[in-house]
């Protein structure tokens, strides 16, 4: 496979989804997301640096009616109109497939070159969360906060102990005389 694909660090909101082409019997060392199958899985993606904690190794059988587009719309949150056009092809596609995140990346710039036994299948953006335009203060009472409480400052607390230190070489000046008399 020639196919490059560029990963940037601050890369967010994509999903790439490989189908695994190997028999049943050969799939052990990609299901197995503890070393060595993390270590099998970057090298046949080219990858320089992968999280095993993002690293998504679906048995298509497994997923029943919902599918590998249902999978990515309901459990990924990638938008419906972003798996359309790939809808039937996703559908078709039996075994094993290996789904990734932007944060399986672990935010290292990289380039994939993707290699068998992974093809390429398509990757998919999630939706962006659209940003509030109307900003307007909250004026409820809970919104308002509790008045801050301010403790004494540096100079009162040096101040407290100044005038403990003077009343302790008072009290040890009385005893001496007192003593001396």
């Amino acid at each position: 496979m020639s196919d490059r694909m560029q990963v940037s660090a601050t890369e967010a909101g994509l999903v790439r989804v490989f189908a695994i082409d190997l028999p049943p019997d050969g799939i052990a060392g990609f299901t197995d997301p503890d070393s060595p199958g993390i270590a099998t899985i970057r090298d046949a993606l080219g990858a320089q640096a992968l999280s095993p904690d993002h690293v998504d190794l679906v048995r298509l059988a497994d997923l029943g009616e919902l599918g590998l587009d249902g999978y990515l719309t309901e459990g990924l949150g990638v938008a419906a109109d972003e798996i359309a056009p790939d809808r039937a092809r996703l559908r078709a596609l039996t075994g094993y497939v290996l789904v990734l995140p932007s944060r399986a990346f672990a935010g290292t710039a990289q380039v994939l070159t993707p290699r068998a036994p992974l093809r390429w299948i398509g990757t998919y953006a999630e939706p962006q969360a659209q940003a509030q335009s109307d900003f307007t203060p909250l004026r409820s009472e809970g919104a308002k906060g509790a008045p801050l409480k301010r403790g004494p400052s540096d100079a009162a607390i040096s101040g407290r102990v100044a005038a403990v230190a003077l009343l302790v070489l008072f009290l040890l000046v009385a005893i001496m005389v007192w003593i001396a008399a």
